[in-house]
């Protein structure tokens, strides 16, 4: 069996006044899931359990995200989770900082790829 790729949903999501990392990345996971009701476990007759769950998230400071938290956005499946340098933090004119987040999941089944 090879890890196979089904789908791949993106989201955004922001922390407006606290610069706050972990609760831009977790908006931003919410965002890629939530818009978007997969059914690929019944597709191909697995438990959603089965799923394999990818997480990338982008901010400008990838050492400030608790990973841990967003494993407790997944609904199901099994959760790899990586926080990388990427999205955006702009600066407020009051010397504050909005930081944006960029998520990617990756979802994929352990199964025999289509010939």
């Amino acid at each position: 069996m090879a890890k196979t790729r089904v789908a791949v949903e993106f989201g955004m999501g922001t922390s407006l006044r606290r610069r706050d990392y972990t609760k831009a990345a977790k908006s931003a996971l919410k965002d890629a899931l939530w818009h978007n009701s997969l059914t690929m476990a019944q597709a191909f007759g697995f438990d959603k359990s089965a799923m394999i769950v990818d997480v990338e998230v982008a901010v400008q400071q990838p050492d400030l995200v608790d990973l841990d938290a967003l494993r407790d956005v997944l609904p199901y499946g099994r959760g790899s989770f990586k926080a990388l340098h990427g999205g955006l933090d702009i600066p407020k004119p009051d010397d504050g900082v909005t930081v944006i987040a960029n998520a990617a999941v990756i979802v994929s089944f352990d199964m025999e790829p289509a010939t």
